[in-house]
C-alpha cells in the first residue's frame, strides 16, 4: 500500500492527539476535549509514552489511523506552519484534520480495490475516482471545510459495493454461519467458520471467537474487530481490512493476513503468555 496512506507521525503536528475528543474508558486513561493538547503530547509533537501506550490505559490511540492525513494537513494544506507556534491557525487545522482523515481513507479503499485483478472491469472508474479525491485534499483549508463528505461518500461506496462483490461472486449466494439481517456478532462463537465470501461491512464482531475461521475473500470494511480472536485464522485476500482493525484485535503466530499487513507486537505477548501457562 502506498506509504502516503500511512501515518508519519514524524511530518504531523501532533494533530489526533489535540484535534480529537475522547472520554476515559477501557481505550482511554482520562477525558479530553476536541481542540485540548492530551497531556501526554510533548513540545515535539511527540507522544510521551507512545511505546508504553497499552500499559498506560491508552489502547484506543494504538487502532487509530488517520491514513496520512496528520502529515498532509500539517506539510500541505498548512504549508508546515504548526498551531503552536501560530495559534491563529489552530482551530482551522483542527477542523480540517478529521475531514481529511475521512478523504485519505477513501483513497486508501480505493487504491486497494484497484489493485485486485477481480476489478479490472472497473478500474477506470477506481482511477477516476482516486484522482478526484486527491485533488479534493489538495484544496485550501477553507474549502475543505465546507466539503460535504457524506455526499462524496455515497459516490464512494458505490465503487467499493461494486469492488466487493466482484471479489465475492463465487461466494454471493454460499449459507453461512451467521444469518439473518443483523450484523452483530458481539462474543458470537465462530471458532473454525467457513466465512469465506462473507458480507462483513460493518459488523460488530467484539470479542467473538474466530480461532481457526477461514476469512478470505471476506470484505471486512468498517468491522469492528475489537478483542476479536483470530489465532490461527486465515483473512488472506479479505478485502477493506486495515492495519488499525487488525491492532484492536488478537492473534498469534498462525493468524494469516493479507500481504499489506502486519502482525501487531501486543500478538507476540499473547503468544509468550500462552506458554507461560502451558
Amino acid at each position: 500500500m502506498n506509504s502516503l496512506l500511512q501515518a508519519d507521525c514524524s511530518r504531523c503536528f501532533g494533530l489526533c492527539c489535540v484535534a480529537l475528543p475522547y472520554a476515559k474508558s477501557a481505550d482511554f486513561g482520562f477525558d479530553k476535549d476536541s481542540g485540548i493538547p492530551c497531556r501526554n503530547l510533548q513540545d515535539d509533537f511527540h507522544c510521551g509514552v507512545h511505546k508504553h501506550l497499552r500499559d498506560k490505559g491508552f489502547k484506543g490511540c494504538t487502532v487509530y489511523e488517520c491514513f496520512g492525513a496528520g502529515q498532509k494537513v500539517s506539510q500541505n494544506t498548512f504549508s508546515g506552519m504548526d498551531w503552536k507556534t501560530n495559534p491563529e491557525l489552530a482551530k482551522e487545522m483542527f477542523d480540517v484534520f478529521p475531514i481529511m482523515q475521512q478523504l485519505q481513507e477513501m483513497i486508501y479503499y480505493l487504491t486497494e480495490a484497484m489493485n485486485l485483478s477481480e476489478t479490472k472491469p472497473i478500474h477506470q472508474e477506481l482511477k477516476v475516482a482516486i484522482s478526484e479525491i486527491e485533488n479534493l485534499t489538495l484544496r485550501r483549508a477553507s474549502e475543505i471545510k465546507k466539503m460535504n463528505v457524506s455526499k462524496i461518500r455515497i459516490r464512494i461506496n458505490e465503487l467499493l459495493i461494486t469492488t466487493s462483490q466482484l471479489v465475492r461472486e463465487e461466494f454471493i449466494h454460499k449459507k453461512y454461519q451467521i444469518t439473518g439481517k443483523t450484523s452483530d456478532f458481539i462474543g458470537a462463537k465462530l471458532r473454525r467458520a467457513d466465512l469465506r465470501g462473507a458480507n462483513l461491512r460493518g459488523a460488530l464482531l467484539i470479542a467473538a471467537d474466530l480461532n481457526y475461521a477461514d476469512l478470505r475473500k471476506s470484505d471486512l470494511i468498517g468491522a469492528d474487530l475489537r478483542d476479536a480472536d483470530l489465532s490461527g485464522a486465515d483473512l488472506r485476500g479479505s478485502i477493506f481490512l486495515t492495519q488499525a482493525q487488525v491492532n484492536s484485535a488478537k492473534g498469534n503466530a498462525d493468524t494469516r493476513l493479507p500481504e499489506r499487513l502486519t502482525h501487531p507486537n501486543h500478538w507476540q505477548k499473547v503468544k509468550q503468555n500462552k506458554k507461560a501457562f502451558r
